[in-house]
């Protein structure tokens, strides 16, 4: 569903991301892990277009996306959960909920019940204003904010990063439930080793920029651990 072939990124004079290769086949979910500072959330921002990219392609079911717009790759239907969640403190849960709407391929602008059924808490929270959410539901609001446009493929940046243990298992059975039973395609940055293992069924490591392991899940062995992800 997703290929990216040959990427290359600099930001300044540090070439960042080195002849990146990555495939996200369709059904998947794909784990990018890695340890702090290789590049993980920089391939996320070329993927999504927030980025600039110095050389290599970027294939969504099957045509180029370089050089598009973020929008536009949006409406092709990647949606986009960032780091930190990004949502609109000053707004309330619905009108952070219909700002995805407006990505949508079919213009449509009404909230679909798919998302309240995956998150009932905020249908019980609509009026109250994003900043005033706990980490995890502001977490929960970003994902569904992403989900509002429906799209084909879902990326997630560190979605577990800075949530109450009960909220990370919650998200982890969402995603599970989107990817297993809806047949959602997930591309996501994650550091917990558990949650990774539980969830996705495939693994791309990074290590200084560059793409030195891929493969199912099972090939991710202690070896790879020790080298690459262990502090």
């Amino acid at each position: 569903m997703l290929r990216v072939e040959g990427l290359n990124q600099f930001y300044r004079e540090s070439h960042t991301l080195w002849d990146i290769c990555l495939d996200v086949p369709e059904g998947s979910c794909t784990c990018l892990m890695g340890r702090n500072g290789v590049g993980k959330t920089t391939l996320l921002k070329c993927i999504m277009g927030l980025l600039p990219v110095a050389s290599g392609r970027i294939r969504f079911q099957e045509a180029p996306v370089q050089g598009r717009p973020a929008d536009l790759r949006a409406r092709l239907g990647i949606g986009y959960v960032p780091q930190g969640r990004e949502i609109f403190s000053q707004l309330t849960v619905e009108e952070n909920l219909r700002i995805g709407l407006g990505a949508r391929r079919d213009r449509r602008r009404v909230i679909p019940e798919r998302v309240y059924e995956l998150f009932p808490v905020l249908r019980q929270m609509l009026n109250r204003r994003g900043g005033d959410l706990s980490g995890g539901q502001q977490q929960q609001l970003a994902i569904a904010r992403a989900l509002c446009l429906e799209p084909r493929l879902l990326i997630l940046d560190e979605p577990t990063e800075g949530i109450q243990p009960n909220i990370v298992r919650e998200i982890g059975d969402i995603i599970l439930r989107l990817n297993r039973e809806q047949g959602l395609t997930v591309l996501l940055v994650e550091q917990k080793l558990p949650f990774a293992r539980r969830i996705a069924d495939q693994f791309s490591l990074l290590t200084k920029g560059r793409v030195v392991a891929a493969g199912p899940m099972d090939a991710l062995d202690d070896g790879l651990i020790q080298t690459h992800l262990t502090v």
